[in-house]
């Protein structure tokens, strides 16, 4: 009896080890943003938050570590440090908010009140957060204060202090004036009081004017730019958030994790024609009622009317996708040649919204299971999933009098003859920026890349922005961000060898009935037809 109860006791132990060890890893998706010095105090920088996954547990100094490693990852420019880890509102973070309890993720979050999708903490150059301790004595002097998290949630919030003859703003004099951040000082006419959450204790303002003087704060306040992502939790082999467990990411596990929100048991419905395929997607997917987190029902009105459930991966829908895909290469809004097209701006297509159209119309696809494009250009996606390289070539520039003038450029074999093609063509090297003064023959290579950049990527960046708006939808605009090397191919044209086998199994033979004569013949003919299919593989 005694080894019956010790044996099961150890089997429960072993089956709650497995249900702990799957709660342990499973992660938390928060955003990461990078404040710096604007003026006088501290703002977020805009296009710089990235999606960070991560254990809820962890402490303040690992998610330090964590989230400037992710930056640095994505931003090569980035400054050296030390960093420090800052809050919405410009406090540093070592302890939850409004209490002594350390730093954790799921404490924040559980005092918070909000999903960790929304949950946005910013990194910092503790050089330019210290940097409030040098004040000014003139009369225009800005001094950074605290108040109470409380009381000013929306951090950043800045007052014009002024005096009235009828009434006045509250008022926080502590003891020692000109203090570093964190502290308050005595405020002079005019000065600028910047709240943030680090105040060492509410502060006294005066009770009959604390309501006007709250709405005026309020309507004031700056929003802190989040980006509105769904909660995803993933289970990882590891809870280090590393690059070489990013390399072990397949495709497929990818797709299937964007595909998680997908409501299995709701639809959007689809009317399409196969004359006119474009037509029925912009009806489908402008209807008020459709949405990307719905399974897609498709109905080919030309067609004896067959449904698809949006359960089974191919069939009507993946058909849909797939003429989709084809329809949007030939769209007015891409230029360049096949296999390399890239966004150029339409005022008719900006007008329709085209742009935004398209780029969810290419997320929707992939999440759901259709096709990617395979026919954007290198640079562009690149770009797209922010990466700095640029290797266009002049071959993907369709007009040919803009093409022409940069092969001349890229033709001149001296100082003289680089000049000569600079003045020739410097009111379309001006538009673009490029035209400069050249000292030595091997410039006209950064001319000739910088006109394609711009060509490509600059005057067109207003359109670019609309199309990564729609390609964020389901979150892809966020996995090619995090995982450009395997999305990539989904988006750009790849060229595939084909195999021997491959090409075998592209003919089905027609044989005669078996135990002829003929059968014989055809038989030890297949072997040569293979064999001869696995002779010109290898050449």
């Amino acid at each position: 009896m005694e080894y019956r109860s010790s044996k099961s006791k150890e089997k429960q132990s072993f089956n709650c080890g497995k249900v702990r060890l799957k709660q342990e890893r499973r992660q938390v998706q928060i955003n990461i943003g990078m404040m710096s010095p604007q003026g006088v105090d501290l703002k977020p920088r805009r296009g710089k938050t990235l999606p960070l996954f991560t254990d809820p547990e962890i402490a303040a100094p690992v998610l330090l570590e964590r989230a400037v490693q992710k930056m640095r990852a994505f931003n090569k420019d980035m400054d050296e440090g030390p960093y420090i880890l800052l809050y919405p509102d410009c406090s540093e973070v070592v302890n939850v908010p409004g209490s002594e309890k350390p730093f954790t993720l799921a404490e924040y979050k559980k005092d918070l009140g909000k999903a960790y999708a929304r949950i946005t903490l910013f990194i910092c150059l503790e050089k330019h957060f210290r940097g409030g301790d040098d004040t000014s004595d003139s009369d225009s002097e800005i001094v950074i204060t605290s108040r109470s998290t409380a009381k000013f949630n929306q951090a950043d919030t800045v007052v014009f202090e002024f005096e009235p003859r009828n009434q006045s703003t509250p008022k926080h004099k502590p003891e020692n004036e000109g203090k570093a951040l964190g502290h308050s000082s005595t405020t002079q006419h005019g000065q600028i009081v910047i709240s943030d959450t680090e105040d060492m204790g509410p502060p006294k303002t005066n009770t009959n004017k604390t309501t006007c003087y709250s709405t005026y704060t309020d309507l004031y306040a700056p929003c802190v730019e989040e980006e509105d992502e769904e909660l995803v939790a993933v289970n990882m082999t590891s809870l280090l958030d590393t690059e070489m467990e990013e390399m072990n990411v397949t495709l497929p596990a990818i797709i299937a994790n964007l595909s998680q929100p997908i409501d299995h048991g709701r639809v959007s419905r689809f009317n399409i024609s196969r004359a006119n395929v474009w037509d029925g997607a912009v009806r489908g997917f402008k209807r008020t009622s459709y949405s990307e987190n719905c399974d897609m029902l498709v109905k080919f009105t030309d067609d004896a009317g067959v449904f698809e459930e949006g359960i089974d991966s191919g069939g009507p829908r993946r058909e849909f996708l797939s003429l989709l895909m084809k329809n949007l290469k030939d769209r007015p809004i891409f230029d360049g040649p096949d296999g390399h097209r890239f966004l150029v701006y339409n005022a008719n297509a900006v007008r329709e919204d085209e742009y935004y159209l398209a780029g969810k119309m290419i997320a929707v696809s992939v999440v759901h299971g259709g096709p990617g494009p395979h026919f954007l250009s290198e640079d562009l996606v690149r770009y797209l999933a922010g990466q700095p390289s640029f290797k266009a070539t002049v071959n993907l520039i369709t007009d040919e009098e803009v093409g022409k003038a940069l092969e001349e450029i890229e033709n001149a074999a001296s100082v003289d003859a680089l000049r000569e093609m600079t003045m020739r063509h410097s009111t379309m090297l001006q538009t673009a920026g490029c035209l400069r003064h050249v000292a030595s023959v091997e410039e006209k290579k950064g001319i000739v890349s910088d006109y394609l950049q711009w060509y490509i990527i600059g005057r067109n960046s207003s359109v670019i922005d609309r199309f990564k708006e729609g390609l964020s939808a389901l979150q892809f605009l966020n996995a090619l961000q995090q995982h450009p090397t395997l999305l990539a191919p989904v988006l750009c044209h790849s060229e595939k060898r084909l195999t021997a086998l491959e090409l075998e199994r592209l003919f089905k033979p027609d044989l005669s009935p078996p135990g002829s004569n003929r059968r014989l013949g055809e038989s030890q003919t297949l072997g040569y037809w293979a064999d001869y299919l696995l002779d010109c593989e290898g050449l």
